[in-house]
């Protein structure tokens, strides 16, 4: 990235010729988009085990994960809306013509429900291809045993989507350089300042998720904080250093066991929480989307919003912490309501500033929820830490 702006402010010229380097990588990640949603929804929701099973702890799960991605969401939207870090920046649609509909509320809703998922695979429509997934992933719930072929095929769809992607990522460096330059020779410094703007307001609407939201809400819900930070701190380490919250799965379920989450608490929530409690990317999915229309100078009307929300509030589950999922999730919202495409490649320059943070707060998302439900159902933790199964919980509970 940092070769592209020298480019783009010494050689303007040369580097609107090398743009075409980033349309093909754009072009690329969406080519993609209808088997990442497909397989990754299917997955996450068919996957969560029986609509039966789930039972209590499994709805009391699904009310945290709901509040506090539905915070993250508005948090991250709001931020850029007060912050305007895309107002210095000038982003051009590949094609000018595409403006997203000005339309109902009642319309926005009714056109999101599908008629053919094979037309709106071929249209890309992402609502659809959203909501049919998610009846289609109940359904697969419902039927049990027999649906399991379904629930292998869309995990078998969704691993070979990410190494598709991974494939497509080794073009980044080449498709940074090529946006970064062309940004550059169309917007001058004004750009630089607005990718700087855009990484200050993202590390804060993040710290303040986790300090306010998170912390904030364990403080509310009688969890030891203190006991509750040692516990997350290492899963944190891992997550800010690897960028990866699987990678800090393990550590994150030895430490609340330890903690005093029982295990039939940390059974159910943790995997849920892994798919459908991605906090710090569902903010972080707001803030670009914002950041992007602001770029493009495109003006979005309440109803545009309410269903950009919504679209994100749906796709940003299941992606089960994959870091280059968020930018095909972005793509597939990019092209659905108007936004340019070339947002993408700007926004990939900067991520490495603004992944570790995200990743963090998804942690420490994965280490909440458990706790929370645990409270929830009455297990009261003590101050000092007794012991490594989650089993004296157990036993304290039933003495109540």
């Amino acid at each position: 990235m940092v070769a592209g702006v020298g480019v783009g402010m010494l050689a303007p010229a040369f580097a609107e010729r090398i743009e075409f380097f980033s349309t093909i990588f754009l072009r690329l990640i969406r080519s993609i988009i209808a088997p990442v949603l497909v397989g990754v929804l299917i997955r996450a929701i068919a996957g969560a085990g029986s609509l039966g099973a789930l039972g209590q702890v499994g709805w009391k799960s699904a009310i945290c994960f709901e509040v506090a991605t539905t915070i993250a969401l508005l948090l991250g939207w709001f931020t850029v809306l007060l912050a305007r870090p895309g107002d210095g920046l000038s982003l051009q649609s590949v094609d000018p013509t595409i403006q997203p509909a000005s339309t109902g509320l009642a319309e926005v809703i009714e056109t999101a429900v599908p008629t053919s998922i094979v037309d709106a695979l071929a249209r890309g429509d992402v609502l659809q291809i959203v909501v049919f997934c998610f009846l289609f992933g109940i359904a697969c719930l419902s039927v049990g045993e027999k649906a399991k072929p379904v629930v292998r095929f869309a995990e078998a769809l969704a691993e070979v989507a990410f190494r598709y992607t991974d494939y497509v990522m080794w073009l980044a460096p080449v498709a940074v350089f090529s946006a970064a330059a062309n940004a550059v020779a169309g917007g001058g410094s004004g750009t630089l300042e607005g990718l700087a703007g855009f990484a200050i307001a993202a590390w804060f609407a993040q710290g303040l998720f986790l300090g306010v939201v998170l912390l904030g809400g364990l403080v509310l819900c009688g969890v030891p904080l203190r006991r509750f930070a040692s516990c997350a701190r290492e899963p944190f380490l891992i997550g800010f250093a690897t960028t990866s919250s699987a990678a800090a799965l393990p550590q994150t379920l030895e430490n609340l066991q330890r903690f005093g989450v029982p295990r039939r608490i940390l059974g159910v929530v943790a995997p849920l929480s892994l798919s459908l409690n991605l906090n710090g990317s569902t903010i972080h999915l707001a803030m670009a989307t914002v950041f992007v229309s602001q770029a493009a100078g495109i003006q979005l009307s309440f109803e545009q919003q309410i269903a950009m929300l919504l679209t994100l509030k749906l796709t940003s589950k299941g992606v089960a912490g994959v870091p280059r999922a968020n930018f095909v999730i972005l793509a597939a919202l990019f092209e659905g309501h108007g936004l340019p495409m070339e947002g993408l490649a700007v926004l990939l320059g900067i991520d490495a500033l603004i992944d570790p943070i995200r990743t963090s707060v998804n942690v420490v998302s994965h280490c909440a929820a458990p706790a929370l439900v645990a409270r929830w159902e009455g297990t009261s933790f003590p101050a000092r830490e007794t012991g490594s199964s989650g089993e004296e919980s157990e036993v304290a509970q039933a003495g109540e």
